[in-house]
């Protein structure tokens, strides 16, 4: 069985569409990056260390799956803001601009401690969202768990445009990457997985082949 590493209600919602059974133990990390880290190194790090923190709970015929995602804009990492003022900062920061999204993947086989971990990241375009626009979304309270204070499924807030990459990796899991993971496990899914992808969040992926064919 798959235990995700995680309660978050996204990758719960993005690891269901693989068709394979899973039971959740979300993992309880420091999160706070090492000085001088790399945003690919950070999300890494913590990948490891949220599929090890739940280590102990697993069963040895268990697989866990863990991921981390952050938003990096220029040489900045951003995580989830403190509060309100916050969260207003990083949206007016990212307005109108390309920033990009990592997500590192660790997958955890439990009866050999043999890990194998990927990543992806998404460069995101963000539209010219009104000031009205981004009070509205921080009033809903949504942003505050979000790393960049936003979440790029968010239908009444809908904050970037002209995507060209994983959008499963923008929202924390990103599935492709996940699938050729486990088939070095000698896992196969049973689900045509970029389809499941595509036809859930409404999106037409343009990298999904690469990706699978190992090539980006």
């Amino acid at each position: 069985m798959f235990i995700l590493a995680s309660n978050s209600p996204r990758r719960k919602q993005l690891l269901a569409l693989a068709g394979h059974k899973f039971r959740v133990l979300a993992a309880e990390v420091d999160e706070r990056i090492k000085p001088g880290e790399e945003p690919l190194a950070y999300v890494l790090r913590l990948a490891e260390t949220k599929a090890r923190a739940v280590l102990y709970e697993a069963g040895c015929e268990d697989v866990i799956l863990a991921a981390d995602t952050t938003v990096v804009d220029g040489e900045d990492i951003l995580g989830k803001p403190a509060d309100e003022v916050e969260a207003g900062s990083m949206l007016r920061r990212l307005r109108g601009r390309t920033h990009q999204v990592y997500t590192a993947l660790a997958a955890l086989r439990v009866v050999d401690d043999l890990l194998l971990t990927d990543w992806s990241c998404t460069d995101v375009p963000m539209r010219q969202y009104s000031d009205e626009e981004m009070k509205a979304y921080i009033s809903t309270g949504d942003p505050l768990d979000k790393a960049g204070a936003y979440a790029i499924q968010h239908a009444g807030f809908d904050p970037a445009e002209n995507l060209h990459g994983c959008f499963a990796n923008v929202m924390g899991l990103p599935l492709c990457h996940l699938t050729r993971t486990l088939k070095k496990l000698g896992i196969t899914l049973n689900v045509d997985i970029a389809q499941a992808c595509m036809s859930s969040l409404r999106y037409e992926c343009p990298v999904h082949p690469q990706v699978l064919h190992g090539n980006r």
